[in-house]
């Protein structure tokens, strides 16, 4: 009889010794095996992680490392047997037994390119039920879900379509947007090496709904596994009649092509996207025309990050309304949540939005790495507020991060330990934009550098009233100023750590940026990264 035995695939396996885990596997059991290189369930503290089927189910084993297999193989391992690294069942394990998965609900489950996993598994069924419906019926039950673009602005996925689905035009695109730059993201090249073919439905579903027939997925060059699994994956849909010239029978046709970014965090915006995807520099457009009118090559085209898609045929296999009931106020649906940082677990997160940061830091995430108190947590990016330790009790949803004066973002979540200066990371918020700005607008290109010449005479203290002053009428510049959310929001971290941590920039601060500035982005700001974000949807 053949056991068989799962050894994740994912890139965060990979660089722990997945590949000689298996090998050694393959060398050293007892018996036949039959090894799948699955996608990672996302608990990364534990990988690489080996799970072995029995009676029981999935058993898991980890962290595996090469030289462990033997004594592993030894002590029982392919029965099911006892050890020091077993984990027990791995589905009834609290990390993944407390999720709600929708995106990721076959992401470790599933052999990623395998078509027959897929479809035993659900897949294809929104696909299915999409075709049998006239387009305009998909995007009304899109738009019906409440669900919001994953990529950070958080815009209604449905009024997109809608814009597009209603521009006249013998040609339409869809693009995908899986320039994940944003520091502690990873969910997006999660979701492609483990379960590409989720991506592929939802595009497809998409495109159908739109009137879309050609569709790319924009990938950062520094995930060449997401690269080569989305290209396999692509050929292998395209075999089963799920891409082409009339998908899976239906007369719809629509192909789908892999295009690889040069390492640009600016093209995580959606238009700077577009400008590589056209084979120019990665350059922000001016809005409007708005892409869903005049997107890729001029054309209508539905811009979506991976999460947005991925949720799609979730949407039309169980209905809106299910999904709907998901959340909370506005923010319907699931979010892929992203622990990373100084935390002590770190990885993939998965639940109804409503969850409390302070629950996912500490009842998840279990603190710091470092066992230190927790001083600060950054969500949403290199561009996201540095909420206190005082603070987490804020629900993980739009509008409360909002009135926070902070931002959801893409759902990466970095935690920082009480060793961390802040007036530092203030400073790296600054020189994180001059150095990633397209540069084609002023308060951007050259508002980002002048903010770390004046972080650097404040924390020196030169002219400190005069240079906090100045610093709070730069921010604001860069904030009404800019041509999108990269120099619009470089002011948020900057502003948060002033806020919070003033101490950190000299003794006499404490108050400086606190009540003569901290309206400034709360209120008056609360919606600028909304539906009216200059960003509009694409940047994280």
């Amino acid at each position: 009889m053949t056991t068989t035995v799962y050894v994740p695939r994912d890139s965060a396996a990979l660089s722990l010794g997945a590949d000689e885990v298996a090998a050694n596997l393959a060398q050293e059991a007892d018996r036949p095996i039959r090894i799948v290189r699955n996608g990672s369930h996302g608990m990364l503290w534990l990988e690489p992680l080996v799970e072995v089927v029995t009676e029981r189910g999935r058993i898991g084993y980890g962290p595996v490392e090469p030289d462990a297999v033997a004594g592993l193989v030894a002590a029982g391992m392919l029965d099911g047997a006892g050890h020091e690294l077993c984990q027990g069942v791995v589905a009834e394990l609290p990390w993944l037994r407390d999720q709600t998965r929708l995106c990721f609900a076959r992401v470790g489950v599933t052999d990623p390119l395998s078509p027959e996993d897929y479809v035993a598994h659900g897949g294809l069924a929104g696909l299915r039920r999409a075709l049998r419906l006239p387009p305009a019926d998909v995007v009304a039950e899109v738009t019906e879900s409440g669900l919001r673009g994953r990529g950070g602005a958080g815009f209604p996925a449905g009024i997109k379509w809608k814009t597009v689905a209603g521009t006249p035009g013998p040609l339409k695109f869809v693009c995908c947007n899986a320039d994940e730059g944003d520091s502690g993201t990873f969910a997006d090249r999660m979701l492609m090496e483990g379960d590409p073919f989720t991506l592929i439905e939802g595009m497809t579903i998409a495109a159908y709904a739109v009137g879309a027939t050609e569709g790319y997925v924009y990938i950062r060059s520094e995930y060449p596994d997401a690269v080569r699994t989305m290209r396999e994956a692509i050929a292998v849909a395209r075999e089963q009649g799920w891409l082409g010239e009339n998908v899976l029978g239906a007369g719809h046709t629509f192909d789908l092509f892999v295009r690889v970014g040069a390492g640009a965090y600016i093209c995580g915006e959606e238009t700077a996207m577009l400008e590589s995807l056209e084979g120019k520099r990665g350059m922000v457009r001016a809005k409007p025309p708005i892409p869903a009118i005049t997107g890729l090559f001029g054309k209508p085209t539905v811009v979506n990050n991976v999460l947005t898609l991925a949720s799609v045929p979730a949407i039309l296999a169980g209905g809106a309304a299910a999904y709907q009931a998901l959340g909370v106020e506005r923010s319907r649906g699931t979010q892929v949540f992203q622990l990373a940082g100084n935390v002590a677990r770190g990885g993939i997160f998965e639940t109804a939005f409503g969850m409390t940061l302070h629950e996912l830091v500490h009842t998840y995430g279990g603190g710091t790495r470092t066992g230190r108190p927790v001083r600060a947590v950054q969500v949403g990016g290199p561009l996201g507020a540095y909420l206190p330790a005082t603070g987490l009790d804020l629900p993980m949803e739009y509008e409360a991060f909002a009135a926070a004066g902070a931002m959801l973002g893409h759902g990466g979540v970095v935690v920082f330990d009480d060793t961390v200066d802040m007036a530092s990371m203030a400073r790296f918020a600054m020189e994180f934009c001059a150095e990633e700005s397209c540069g084609k607008c002023t308060p951007c290109r050259v508002g980002a550098v002048r903010g770390v010449e004046v972080i650097d005479k404040i924390v020196a203290g030169q002219d400190p009233d005069g240079n906090l002053a100045l610093l709070g009428d730069l921010c604001e510049l860069m904030t009404e100023g800019s041509l999108c959310a990269m120099g619009g929001l470089t002011p948020m971290p900057v502003r948060s750590a002033l806020l919070h941590f003033a101490d950190d920039f000299g003794p006499k601060r404490a108050g400086d940026f606190g009540p003569k500035r901290a309206g400034d982005f709360g209120p008056k700001r609360a919606g600028d990264f909304g539906p009216a974000s200059p960003n509009g949807g694409g940047h994280r």
